[in-house]
């Protein structure tokens, strides 16, 4: 696995996992790499300082591995929790019920669910707002 820094075209920044240095070079190529901010497809690889482990005391007891690791892991599984309680999963039928709703065709309301790269970028393109979430399919927040 590699970590990269990444920037988007609107000057974003933000970190993503690859299985290898080709993987994101295919990822990239087939536009599977998006902002994990604004969703933005313009993205490279950013200037990344080398990561230095630090030797902790004998005395410090690392943390649970089931508690956040970070403040902005805590943000992120409360913005999940969140947007989960507050809209319709729809699953991988997610571009037609967004179609639908723009279209009058089902009631207005927040819906999220899955999408293939396509059809989001369809969307897009046809005006309809649509968000990338920064998270994978792992079951529901806590």
């Amino acid at each position: 696995m590699i970590r990269y820094s990444l920037k988007c075209e609107n000057d974003h920044s933000f970190d993503s996992w690859f299985q290898s240095a080709e993987a994101f070079e295919k990822l990239l190529g087939a536009d599977m790499v998006t902002c994990a901010v604004c969703g933005a497809y313009n993205v490279e690889k950013a200037i990344m300082a080398p990561q230095v482990r630090m030797v902790h005391k004998k005395d410090t007891k690392p943390g649970a591995l089931s508690a956040p690791a970070s403040p902005a892991e805590q943000a992120l599984i409360e913005m999940r929790k969140k947007i989960e309680d507050n809209s319709e999963d729809v699953g991988t039928n997610f571009a037609a019920e967004a179609r639908a709703i723009h279209s009058g065709d089902a009631p207005e309301r927040s819906i999220y669910g899955e999408a293939k790269i396509q059809d989001a970028k369809s969307l897009i393109d046809d005006g309809i707002s649509v968000t990338p979430l920064p998270w994978g399919n792992k079951g529901k927040a806590n």
